[in-house]
């Protein structure tokens, strides 16, 4: 089977925000997406267009139109945002946005009534039900098919890069887990997600894979590849889809904006035929783990001779490195604010520092994230 890539312009991005509901007073999931979207239907009935359900009733996706610069895809999902505040706040629920909520339970979350999401479960089971978790997705825009897999490819080495950035998953069912980001390590038990595999390296390779995925009922059609990077044939994308869902907007377009200047990057030194840079896939799961475990505090595997680096140095060398791509993308501005979430710690650790400050009262957890997203 041949797969189309659609037509897309160069570098172009759109982004994906998943967000929790809450209850204003406990802290406590709300399964109230599904009276949410009814609040938020269009005059003539129809579904909101860019307010969409997820795999949970408890969950809603914001997605953001195609755009040249980073800064406009952040508002318009700000504008959505304060639409899904509105029409919540008349339910006592507000939005959160992390890669996982505190102490709620997977057991106690209804899943959505759509008949793939029912298909997910029946063949995942305890592992699909135990999926409690947010993510933020960044689409860019490619001018040509044959620059997918190897920007696919190249993206991994900066895996525990955006990793460390967006990691907001520390707790799960009450529990502080160790992790930074729990969500990214979960998310990879379910068939055809986690690291794509490295014998992938052209399209053509892609299709045969696709094409073995159909034959035998992995999968039934090609979104249900879920890698942590993947070619999104439908828009004409690499998609990069392993970074929790960040807890404020300020943050959404600082990991956006490095997103968007890695993939132009890349695509750029394929145009003037330089090779691509990539790690041995054993240092690409090892610096997953590390990502995933340490955070910003992780040491991390920087090239193919085995060399070692605190993250948050590479980070900041690679906000350097890349400051003429974000200029020219006019995202400077987004990409530099990485810089404070090194400073400061991202989410992970806010929500630690709350918990400790709170003596271990997950609900005051909850509450900031309510807070920082409400004043994003």
């Amino acid at each position: 089977m041949t797969i189309e890539f659609a037509k897309s312009a160069r570098s172009s991005i759109g982004i994906e925000w998943e967000l929790a509901l809450v209850n204003q007073k406990t802290g406590d999931l709300a399964n109230a997406a599904g009276d949410v979207l009814d609040d938020l239907r269009q005059s003539d009935g129809r579904d909101h267009p860019q307010i969409v359900s997820e795999l949970l009733q408890n969950t809603v996706e914001l997605v953001s139109g195609v755009h040249t610069r980073v800064s406009d895809a952040v508002e318009e999902l700000s504008t959505l945002l304060n639409e899904v505040r509105a029409v919540a706040a008349a339910r006592n629920v507000v939005p959160i946005a992390a890669g996982t909520h505190p102490f709620g339970q997977w057991f106690d979350q209804p899943v959505t009534d759509k008949e793939r999401y029912h298909k997910l479960i029946e063949r995942t089971q305890w592992w699909g039900r135990n999926m409690l978790i947010w993510g933020v997705h960044v689409h860019v825009g490619l001018d040509d098919v044959d620059k997918a897999l190897p920007i696919v490819s190249g993206m991994l080495q900066y895996f525990p890069h955006l990793l460390a950035l967006s990691a907001s998953s520390p707790f799960w069912g009450g529990v502080d887990t160790g992790y930074a980001s729990n969500r990214s390590l979960m998310f990879q038990q379910l068939p055809t997600a986690g690291i794509p595999y490295e014998q992938i390296r052209t399209w053509g390779d892609y299709e045969r894979y696709v094409n073995d995925e159909l034959a035998t009922g992995i999968i039934e059609d090609q979104t249900e590849v879920r890698w942590d990077v993947r070619p999104s044939a439908t828009w004409g994308t690499v998609e990069v889809r392993f970074c929790d869902s960040t807890s404020t907007a300020a943050e959404l377009a600082g990991i956006a904006a490095l997103v968007h200047c890695l993939v132009d990057d890349l695509a750029q030194r394929l145009d003037e035929g330089k090779h691509l840079e990539d790690l041995q896939p054993w240092f690409v799961r090892e610096n997953k783990w590390r990502a995933a475990r340490y955070g910003l505090d992780a040491t991390i595997i920087v090239d193919r001779a085995g060399r070692q680096r605190p993250v948050a140095d590479d980070i900041a060398t690679l906000i350097s490195r890349l400051e003429p791509v974000a200029t020219r993308l006019e995202c400077a501005a987004e990409l530099h604010s990485l810089r404070d979430i090194i400073a400061h710690g991202g989410s992970s650790t806010r929500q630690r520092n709350a918990a400790a400050g709170a003596h271990g009262d997950l609900t005051a957890v909850v509450a900031q994230l309510a807070r920082e997203l409400d004043a994003s």
